[in-house]
């Protein structure tokens, strides 16, 4: 039975710091970034030895666990006021003590939430500590691992941010780790949307605060802006001394101390694709008649001979022919169309809109506006937008009003952002393929961490087949076959249309099922929770409920667990893995396959032709299937890869032209 200690009483707190902590990373040059690259390679061969490192830690925690057990709650507070005081004050995580504040965290947790960190839940930690990226499988527990090393930070006076990728897992890890916190005299805080200034500092100033990625950086951002985008300490000393209201009240964090980034792939390499940008209304660039002409224009042009679509890069080229053919359709038009930069801009916005985002897969209409859907988890962002106009023309194509449109006042990337903390960590379930490159760009070794329980799970052998028809005709025989047994299924999309598509044909099978669509809420975590019932079919995008535990009936524990079926492959290996990966949790049996075709999207603009793709597939069988699609996502990868390279390149240049300019941002 659990014992409840009372909570300790807060400690002794240093004045606050006025300084916008944070690190000043130094521009890189050429040699530099290429030895980076070198050791990076190096060391993405090297993760199981960097997470053998901390075997030794969690043997001596538990060691010092075993004298600690039988302490009354008296005595165990006072070895935590003991630990603490040894921590503070120091620039680093010695071994010894750090085994020490893990075992009074494993017996404080034990009595107030009735969870002891396992031993490699304890060497995760450790590798957060040591600023290393924890590679734990899915469903090894990196709640409790990321608060035992938050806790053992924030005990030692370093005030830590906790990221993870979305509001609802950030209030229910918080929820979840607030009793041990308050019982090692800890204060937690949890940034949520709508709140206000003084509400989000206060979360801020919290030893721990849980956060998303987004609403991290662009606080960070809009902090930037209120100091004038030149924050120094001694800046920052006069501000405090002038006595004016409101001279620091504005700024919303107190800098970038210790962040641990929960699915850090996810944020650190798929979501820094994109830049952050903090923008304000600018007008309507456009009038409503001007798109639809646009829209009427592209709608004309010849595929092919006056533009042409790389849908590797996602952008629209103009060929000279087509810019005649503009010449030649818009000569005496008005004031729009005169200038042939704006002109041609407009008209591949518009082909853009046409051919390269549609609705269902890049964005849904909801309550009358255009809603951007996240590639990578299938979830809604409502407070995203396209940029140059091409926002507004998907909301002219698809008869929504048009919303304003935006001037940037501050840009960003991630790259850049969390490279500025003095201390970064992360925890994801993998890291196949980006080992090299969280180390050139963040300067980030990964620990792989064993597993708790020997992994049970039953890879089946991919089944490629010629085309769409098939391949769903055989994953609703396949589907049928397993709910017969009374297993549960979870049926892996790309899309909210791929998951549309599926439950369509799941109807017409008369096969019950729920589908999770793309909603970023509670109602997510609770339908992938209950996936793991007898009987139960859930389709889902590949990344929906990523963090939430899916729990098994006991007869389908015994019946051989959660069957996991994909039916496309992602951009990344990585992510098709986090997918697998929610059957055979903690040493539980289960099972993944693969049912493909050759109508993939991977296969899109790919070299080798379908018809020809179908060809090799006849005379060679599923192994050329296998390769053809495992060749194509490689090189999806090595895009991404040259795109993030690409944006941090534009990063370092902006950098390079601002402090010409004489401005730190």
């Amino acid at each position: 039975m659990s014992r409840a200690i009372p909570p300790a009483p807060p400690p002794a707190r240093l004045p606050p710091v006025l300084a916008y902590a944070e690190r000043k990373v130094r521009p890189s040059g050429a040699i530099d970034r290429a030895a980076a690259r070198m050791v990076g390679a190096v060391r993405a061969r090297l993760t199981g030895w960097e997470g053998r490192r901390y075997a030794g830690i969690a043997r001596a925690a538990m060691a010092r666990w075993a004298d600690l057990a039988p302490l009354p709650d008296a005595d165990l507070a006072a070895v935590r006021r003991e630990a603490a005081a040894a921590l503070r004050g120091r620039g680093d995580f010695p071994p010894d003590r750090v085994a020490e504040v893990f075992a009074l965290v494993r017996e404080v947790s034990g009595r107030v939430i009735g969870q002891r960190p396992y031993p490699v839940q304890m060497m995760g930690a450790a590798a957060l500590l040591d600023g290393r990226v924890a590679q734990m499988a899915t469903g090894e527990g990196k709640t409790l691992a990321a608060g035992l090393a938050a806790a053992t930070a924030a005990l030692a006076g370093l005030p830590v941010h906790v990221v993870t990728v979305n509001a609802y897992l950030a209030e229910r890890d918080a929820g979840l780790m607030r009793p041990l916190y308050a019982a090692l005299g800890l204060s937690v805080g949890v940034v949520s949307e709508g709140q206000e200034v003084p509400a989000r500092a206060a979360a801020y100033a919290c030893d721990i605060t849980y956060c998303t990625n987004k609403d991290l950086a662009f606080d960070y951002l809009r902090d930037r802006i209120a100091l004038g985008q030149r924050a120094t300490d001694i800046r920052l000393k006069l501000r405090s001394l002038t006595g004016v209201p409101g001279a620091t009240t504005p700024l919303r964090l107190r800098g970038l101390h210790f962040a641990i980034v929960d699915e850090a792939d996810s944020v650190l390499i798929d979501e820094a694709r994109t830049p952050l940008i903090i923008s304000a209304p600018a007008g309507s660039q456009f009038e409503p008649a001007t798109l639809t002409a646009a829209l009427a224009v592209a709608a004309a042009l010849r595929p092919g001979q006056d533009y042409g679509i790389d849908l590797n890069q996602r952008r629209v080229v103009l060929t000279e022919e087509g810019r005649h053919a503009l010449d030649a359709r818009l000569a005496g038009a008005g004031p729009p169309w005169r200038a042939r930069v704006t002109r041609e801009e407009l008209i591949r916005q518009a082909l853009s809109a046409l051919h390269l985002f549609h609705r269902d897969e890049h964005y849904i209409l909801r309550d009358g506006k255009v809603v951007i859907i996240d590639e990578y988890t299938g979830r809604v962002m409502p407070d995203r937008a396209w940029s140059d106009g091409l926002h507004q023309m998907i909301e002219h194509k698809e008869g929504c009003a048009l919303s304003s449109a935006r001037a940037t006042l501050a840009r960003m990337t991630y790259q850049r952002f969390f490279r500025r903390y003095c201390r970064l960590a992360g925890m994801t379930g993998t890291t196949g393929g980006v080992e090299a490159e969280l180390w050139t760009v963040y300067g980030l070794a990964v620990a792989r961490i064993p597993t708790h329980r020997p992994v049970r799970r039953v890879h089946h052998p991919d089944r490629v087949l010629p085309d769409e028809e098939t391949k769903w005709q055989a994953v609703i025989d396949r589907v049928a076959a397993l709910n017969r047994q009374g297993l549960p299924v979870l049926l892996g999309t790309r899309s909210v249309a791929a998951s549309g598509a599926a439950s369509a044909r799941l109807s017409a099978a008369g096969l019950a099922h729920t589908v999770l669509s793309a909603a970023q809420d509670r109602r997510e975590a609770e339908i992938v929770a209950r996936a793991g019932g007898r009987d139960r079919i859930t389709v889902a995008t590949n990344m929906a409920g990523r963090g939430t535990d899916i729990k098994l009936d006991p007869w389908v524990a015994e019946q051989g667990g959660l069957h996991v079926i994909m039916t496309e492959r992602h951009d990344a290996r990585r992510i098709d893995g986090q997918l697998a990966g929610r059957a055979g949790r903690q040493g539980e049996p289960g099972s993944f396959e693969a049912i493909l075709s050759l109508d993939d999207p991977l296969l899109d603009g790919h070299p080798v032709s379908r018809p020809l793709a179908r060809a090799l597939l006849a005379r060679f069988g599923q192994p050329a299937g296998r390769w053809l699609l495992r060749w194509a996502q490689r090189r999806a990868e090595r895009l991404h890869a040259r795109m993030r390279g690409d944006l941090l390149r534009a990063d370092r240049m902006q950098d390079r032209i601002l402090a010409f300019a004489g401005h730190s941002e």
